[in-house]
């Protein structure tokens, strides 16, 4: 935690006092920016360098009650070599896992350069006691995984208990190690955008390498505007602290268009800065599907047939 914000974080009131006091989002002009960036338009050459990146900023996920050891493996495989008629396609940020599936990840990712992440801190409810979610999380880090991606009590923010957030949140950055941490705050859960506002500072001053939008197991995830705001926090957190914070929109993300219109988001609000996958991911795995295929086209002129890439 930055030192400045020590008196900040000296009691549940200063705390609150804090939060409150940040300036009200103005829904409107924030939706209306966003709509006005995601019609931002780039040419071929441009194109071809944004698909690139985000193929190098997804985080390839598999998190289902039916997820199994070849699953996995084949994952890995895929976030390694995304095209196999294609070996400068770039590789994927990481491959996204429960904790059980982390040595599994570990062993088809080698010495690629992959990262594993594993969700933790009992996902995607966050419903438990706060032993069994730092024992969610030392589990995956015994395991290897370079980076963990924890969810927030929803319950306890909107009570209006933003200390037990905070505690929480400082106790699995201290139990990561020296993996990185993406708090995930289930946006579609905070009802509006000054509680965005809120988690996303709570999340940065608690010492988050990223902040999140979503599980992707709710109606509602990441859009083009709650990304927006939390690319504005992440930005103004650095002019006062010096520290860079990443941000990941995950869920409902599917099409290359729309990865586009987040690089421009990224681009126009955090800076270049951002444009690397240290610092802005993609939560997302049929994304990487349609990257591939409109990567094709570009290459080739035309459009892949259906058994172009694999279904996972």
């Amino acid at each position: 935690m930055p030192t400045a914000f020590a008196d900040v974080t000296a009691s549940d009131s200063t705390l609150r006092r804090f939060l409150h006091g940040l300036p009200g989002v103005d829904a409107v002009g924030l939706e209306a920016r966003a709509a006005s960036l995601g019609t931002r338009s780039i040419k071929t050459t441009a194109k071809a360098y944004a698909i690139d990146l985000a193929i190098s900023m997804i985080d390839l996920t598999t998190l289902e009650g039916a997820d199994t050891p070849g699953k996995v493996r084949a994952l890995g495989a895929k976030a390694v070599n995304p095209d196999p008629t294609d070996r400068d396609t770039p590789r994927t940020a990481a491959v996204c896992v429960y904790p059980d599936m982390v040595a599994t990840a570990k062993e088809a990712v080698g010495t690629s350069g992959v990262k594993v992440a594993s969700v933790a801190t009992a996902f995607p409810a966050g419903r438990a006691a706060i032993d069994v979610k730092l024992g969610d999380v030392r589990e995956a880090v015994a395991a290897g995984a370079d980076e963990i991606d924890m969810v927030i009590d929803r319950g306890a923010f909107l009570s209006g208990d933003y200390m037990t957030v905070f505690e929480q949140i400082r106790a699995v950055k201290e139990a990561c190690g020296t993996a990185r941490l993406k708090v995930i705050f289930e946006t579609g859960e905070l009802s509006t955008y000054d509680n965005i506002k809120r988690a996303s500072w709570i999340g940065m001053i608690a010492g988050a390498d990223f902040i999140k939008t979503s599980t992707g197991k709710v109606g509602v995830n990441a859009t083009p505007a709650n990304t927006l705001l939390m690319l504005e926090a992440v930005r103004d957190f650095r002019a006062q602290t010096g520290v860079q914070i990443g941000v990941k929109p995950a869920g409902g993300i599917r099409s290359t268009k729309d990865a586009v219109k987040f690089l421009v988001l990224v681009n126009e609000t955090a800076g270049p800065d951002w444009l690397d996958n240290h610092w802005f991911r993609f939560g997302a795995s049929s994304l990487l599907n349609d990257l591939l295929m409109q990567r094709q086209k570009l290459a080739t002129g035309r459009y892949s047939g259906p058994d172009y890439v694999t279904v996972d």
